[in-house]
Parts: structure tokens; C-alpha cells; sequence
């Protein structure tokens, strides 16, 4: 299970004594004896964990590590802070065995403070435990019996039952139904009982838009740009003759939405009409439209909720092109299919369906498989049964076949819990999908070789060396720094890279932010980002935010101007079109903010490789948009 090493040069032996300086004085930590049991489960079902290795991971290593550069890839030595550390020290860590009741005790433990990791003795539970993410002082180890939950397995044996099986036990998680994972795909005109938007008024604005009768200019080709190579209008552009071919959306009268193709080029190519069956998004910035083109699945036309046509980049623009060169051959000037190698089942259907799975068949097409589920969104395979093509509660937690019919004691063993995985390997649950690598197929969707996505619980290793073929996004993916993420759903890329995971005190997962149940807050956030507390409720030496402006950025600013995320969470990655027009530079160009919040975590300046230099249209938005100029940039010095 951890088969990485590290060179014994790497990380210092941890030292008897931890030091750490802070105001009024220096602690030390005294040596101690502690004890405690070894779990599974919570409240009253659980059952005692026998033959586990308890480990002492001293929190100087793992600090150490933090400070050490990070590559996204297999065998890296430091993107596991707790595995790679015992990978390299197992012969000189202090560890423990529980006994056949689950207990387990250590004896004059060096003062310090340590990482208590759980290795189970066999697969049927996962490494890491509830105690793992916090590193404890040994005064706080001995001051009484510690209790440490551990995670159930997924039994080899298991198999998807869909998450309307989860919520009837589980009704008090019936709200992950108003989250925008169970939102991404929607049946037109058939609303799921797993699906509530009512969180999300606007979720078909650009949808009933399309329903009423809307018709594009598709003009402008531009083979050099990705997907968005044409400029879409919905008014005929002043030079017909660039145009290449319209597209009408309309409703038909047994009440489905379809477009009908026509060539501008030529007036003989016969029309096409086709079906528009799914959307694909919605909920945040953007929703695209899912054509069916015989047995394929295409995705063609975005929405941007804010978008507005007096933006002169066409990405930022209501409506954005998507792939309309797979409709139109502009070489040949006829209309034509999609090609099925890109069909949304092969490229991007991964992420979304709970428990994904391809086949092609003997015409070239390729299908996906999804979970059945009596109130899933649409029969996709066409067994009869509809399946769940959006992520699902097995999707995190793995299929719960088994974990259903189990007794009750022994549930919590059948089923993965991420809040009491290691930090690294709850937030590869999140990574796999929120980064850009790529899988078996060769495109972003990291499937292994028998195009299945990685089980909950898997190791982040594990996960890079079986499900990807290229760990890491594109080059171009990033912007010219080659560190912010320029694309989106790299969130996970980003995490990686910072320092949040790699540190001394505590490793932090996506879930300690993110809520994947439920939120009222948006994007999932547990705590309102607008608000200091959102950070300080974690980062104490902070809470003074007028102090710590003056102290990290010399910064006078009033602090009541600007929060933690203004600064921290800059917006790097775009998905939509952006927001607003942000600010105009004394040289009159204007430059303005992306969608999506880096997770680096670092402040970038305006001296950073991708903007200094960089006209204001392609340069990392960063030091030019309203939460820094509106605090500390004066705009006519940009």
C-alpha cells in the first residue's frame, strides 16, 4: 500500500522537544504515556478494530515536507504528507498494535508533537482514522484515552444501488438533492425526485430562452482557438458572407427542444434537424445543451448567466460557441456530424454519472453505463430502468450493495466514511474530477483500463498510476507562470500544489471547507466567504485582519473593504464570462475578473509572469480587477 520512498536526506529526525516561538513566551512539550482503542463506526454501531498499527507521525517531518517542491505525478515522494513520511520512516517511528478489543497504548513518548495514523491490518478498513488531521501536542496525547474511528472498505463484492436507496435510510441527507453535483445533467422537461432546484431560480435561464424560439448566426471561423472557434450572434452579422451556417432552436409541438441546421454556404446541403435532450449545467456559470446525434450524446451551444453582449472577448458573451465546428465542415462546406470519439459518454460523462461505465459497440458509438435507480434521471442503456447520470452518494462513499443488506453492527465496515480517511486520501475523492489529467481514453477523464473511475478511499498514488496516463494538466491549462490554473475544474491542482495539505499543524481536505451535503452558502461553502470568519475560525493569528493586512502587505486599507478570499481565493480559472468589466488602466484598457477561485492560496502581484506585460485580455486577472484595485491598486499607475 505505500510502496513510495523518500531519500533518508529529505526530512530531519524529529527532535525530542518541539519549539515553537509565539507572544509572551516558549513552549515545550513534555514526554508522556498514553493509551486508547481503535474503532469503526459511530454513536452506539460499532465494532472494535484488532491487529491495527497506530503510528506516531512527528508533525517535524511533515512540516519539513511542506517546505519541500511538489510535482504533480506517480511516486511523488511529498504529495502524501502522512503516507510518504511512514513510506521513509517506518523503521524508526513509534507505533502500537491494537489488541483483539481494539486497544492500544505507548509509553514515554518523546515531547513533541505527532500525527496518529491508523494502518489497518487488512483491507477490510482504510488507512488514516478521525485523529489523523490535526497534529497533537503530547500534553493533549496523554491528557485521556483517546477514542480513533476508522473507515469502512468497499468489499470487492459490492455493487451500485443508486442514491435513492441511501436516502431512505439517510433521510437527513436528503438535501444533497439542491446541490449543483446532483444538478449537473438535467432530463429537459423531466424533472428527477433526486433532483430540487430550489436553490437555483435561474437554473434554466438560458434554456426557456432557447425554448421560446432562438435562433444563432454561427460566423467568424477561427481554427485557431479551442472549443469556441466560432462567434455566435443571434442578430445576422453585417458580413453575410462569414457566415458559415444558423442554427434554430425551437420547440416542437410534442413539447422536446430541437435545432434545425442550415448552411450558409450552401444553399443546397440539406438541413439537419436535431434533438436537444439534456443540459449540462446550470446551477453557476454556464450551461451547455446535450444534442443526440443517433446514439451519441453532443454537447453544442454555452449559456453565460453573465454574459452581456458589450463585452468585446466572444468567450464573455451570453451565448459562447461550443464545438460548432464538429457540425460544420469547413473545409468541404457541408454540414456533417459530430465524430463518435466525442461523444459527451466518452469524454465527459465520467465525472458525472455515479457508478460510470463504456463500452463501444460493433457501429463505432460509445455508451455509458450508469447506476439503475428507480428515480434516476433517464434509462440510458435501455434495460428499462432509469440510471443516475449525476454524481450520487456511492460516488463518495462507494457502492452500497452490501453495506445495505449488512447487519447493523457491521455497516460501518461496508461502506468508505471520507471524514475519517487521511486528509490525502478524502480529498482524492474531490481531485480526480476537480484537476485535468488524463485517463485510459486519452482525454480529461481519468479512467483506468477497464474505463472505471477510482473507488472512494483509494490512495492518491494509486489513483495516478492506475486512472491517469498523464497525471497533470495541459501546459496550456496554466497561465504563463506555470502555476495558476488557467482552466477550469482544477481546483484539485491547485490544492495539491499549496501548502494546506503539507504543514506541521494541520492537513486540511477539501471537505473542511466545501460542504457535500448541503449548503446555503454558494459554492457549496461552509461559511460565507464574504466574512473574515470563514478563514479565522481556523486561522486564530489572523482575526486581527487590519494587523495582518499591515504585517503581510504593508497595506493601510480599511479591512472592513476587503475579506480573507479577496486576497487568498484570487480568480484565475474561467468557465463563464467572467464578472463585470473590472477596472480600466490609465492606458484605457480594461481588464476584468475570472469565475473561478484559485486554491493556491498564495497573493500573485502584478509583476507575476502571467500579467506583467500581458495585454489585459490575456493577462491573469489578478492585481487589475475590483478587490484589489477598490482596497490598495491605484488603477492609473496599472
Amino acid at each position: 500500500m505505500m510502496k513510495k520512498t523518500i531519500a533518508g536526506s529529505l526530512l530531519a529526525l524529529v527532535s525530542v522537544f518541539l519549539i515553537y516561538g509565539c507572544t509572551g513566551g516558549v513552549k515545550t512539550y513534555p514526554n508522556t504515556s498514553f493509551k486508547g482503542v481503535v474503532e469503526d463506526g459511530s454513536k452506539e454501531t460499532f465494532l472494535k478494530v484488532a491487529n491495527a498499527t497506530v503510528w506516531l507521525i512527528p508533525a517535524t517531518d511533515v512540516a519539513a515536507m511542506g517546505k519541500t517542491p511538489i510535482e504533480v505525478k506517480k511516486d511523488s515522494p511529498n504529495d502524501e504528507p502522512l503516507e510518504d513520511n511512514l513510506a521513509a520512516n517506518r523503521g524508526r517511528y513509534l507505533n502500537a498494535k491494537t489488541n483483539a478489543r481494539g486497544e492500544f497504548s505507548f509509553a514515554d513518548v518523546p515531547g513533541g508533537k505527532y500525527f496518529v495514523y491508523v494502518e489497518p491490518a487488512t483491507a477490510k478498513y482504510l488507512p488514516g482514522g478521525d485523529k489523523s488531521r490535526k497534529a497533537l501536542g503530547t500534553d493533549e496525547l496523554g491528557a485521556a484515552p483517546m477514542l480513533i474511528k476508522i473507515s469502512g472498505n468497499v468489499p470487492p463484492n459490492a455493487t451500485y444501488i443508486g442514491s435513492t436507496a441511501c436516502i431512505e435510510c439517510h433521510e437527513d441527507q436528503k438535501h444533497f438533492t439542491k446541490t449543483a453535483h446532483r444538478l449537473g445533467i438535467t432530463v429537459i422537461g423531466k424533472q428527477s425526485k433526486l433532483q430540487d432546484f430550489s436553490r437555483f431560480p435561474e437554473f434554466n435561464k438560458g434554456l426557456d430562452k432557447l425554448m421560446a424560439g432562438t435562433k444563432f448566426w454561427f460566423h467568424g471561423y477561427d481554427k485557431t482557438r479551442g472549443f469556441d472557434k466560432y462567434q455566435i450572434s443571434t442578430k445576422a452579422p453585417a458580413d453575410a458572407a462569414s457566415v458559415s451556417f444558423t442554427a434554430t432552436f425551437y420547440k416542437d409541438k410534442d413539447g422536446s427542444l430541437k435545432f434545425r441546421a442550415e448552411n450558409a454556404k450552401d444553399a443546397n446541403d440539406p438541413a439537419r434537424v436535431y434533438p436537444v435532450e439534456m443540459t449540462y449545467g446550470g446551477a453557476v456559470y454556464k450551461q451547455r445543451y446535450l444534442v443526440r446525434v443517433g446514439a451519441n450524446l453532443f454537447p453544442f451551444v454555452q449559456f453565460n448567466q453573465n454574459g452581456d453582449e458589450s463585452f468585446a472577448d466572444r468567450g464573455r458573451k451570453p451565448w459562447r460557441d461550443y464545438h460548432a465546428d464538429w457540425f460544420f465542415n469547413e473545409e468541404t462546406k457541408k454540414l456533417t456530424n459530430p465524430p463518435q470519439a466525442k461523444s459527451f459518454d466518452k469524454e465527459c460523462a465520467s465525472c458525472h454519472y455515479n457508478a460510470y461505465t463504456l463500452t463501444k459497440t460493433a457501429a463505432g458509438d460509445y455508451k455509458a453505463g450508469a447506476s439503475n435507480d428507480r428515480n434516476g434521471e433517464l434509462d440510458i442503456d435501455g434495460d428499462g430502468k432509469p440510471n443516475e447520470i449525476n454524481m450520487g452518494c456511492e460516488t463518495c462513499h462507494g457502492p452500497g450493495s452490501v453495506h445495505d443488506k449488512a447487519k447493523e453492527i457491521d455497516m460501518p465496515a461496508t461502506i468508505v466514511s471520507p471524514n475519517k480517511l487521511a486528509a490525502e486520501r478524502s480529498s482524492a475523492i474531490c481531485v480526480q474530477c476537480h484537476s485535468r489529467p488524463q485517463g485510459n481514453l486519452k482525454n480529461d477523464q481519468p479512467v483506468n483500463t477497464a474505463n472505471k473511475m477510482m473507488l472512494p478511499g483509494t490512495s492518491r498514488n494509486t489513483y495516478l498510476k492506475d486512472y491517469t496516463t498523464r497525471e497533470d494538466a495541459g501546459k496550456n491549462d496554466y497561465w504563463a507562470d506555470g502555476l495558476h490554473s488557467k482552466s477550469h475544474h482544477q481546483q484539485g491542482t491547485d490544492f495539491i500544489k499549496s501548502s494546506k495539505h503539507r504543514n506541521g499543524n494541520q492537513l486540511v481536505a477539501c471537505s473542511d471547507c466545501h460542504d457535500t451535503h448541503d449548503s446555503k452558502f454558494p459554492h457549496q461553502m461552509k461559511a460565507d466567504t464574504n466574512k473574515a470568519e470563514s478563514c479565522t475560525s481556523c486561522h486564530k493569528d489572523s482575526t486581527d485582519l487590519k494587523a495582518h493586512l499591515a504585517d503581510k502587505a504593508k497595506c493601510t486599507v480599511d479591512a472592513a473593504k476587503i475579506t480573507c478570499s479577496d486576497c487568498h481565493n484570487t480568480k484565475t480559472m474561467q468557465t463563464g464570462a467572467g464578472f463585470g468589466k473590472g477596472l480600466t488602466g490609465k492606458d484605457g484598457k480594461n481588464y476584468w475578473l475570472n469565475d473561478i477561485t484559485s486554491h493556491i492560496y498564495d497573493v500573485p502581484r502584478k509583476d507575476n509572469k502571467g500579467v506583467k506585460g500581458v495585454a489585459p485580455g490575456a493577462a491573469m486577472p489578478i492585481p487589475y480587477t475590483k478587490p484589489c484595485g477598490a482596497a490598495c491598486h491605484d488603477t492609473k499607475n496599472l
